[in-house]
């Protein structure tokens, strides 16, 4: 039972290794766009647009706020 224990006990770590393998990537392959200001500029406009879609879907969707 112990060695239950101690493997979900792993979980959690290779969950954020994980997550940040993922961020680290994607950071990667789009920090040669900040260089430019044109695509900075886009860049920055398609991450908040993004967080701003989600933001306001869950918000409706979850009913805390009626749209």
């Amino acid at each position: 039972m112990q060695d239950f224990f101690q493997n979900i006990s792993r979980y959690p770590r290779y969950f954020i290794t994980f997550t940040l393998g993922i961020f680290f990537f994607l950071f990667e392959r789009l920090k040669p766009l900040l260089n430019r200001p044109v695509t900075a500029i886009a860049l920055v406009s398609l991450l908040f647009s993004v967080f701003a879609f989600t933001f306001f879907t869950l918000r409706a969707m979850l009913g805390l706020n009626p749209v």
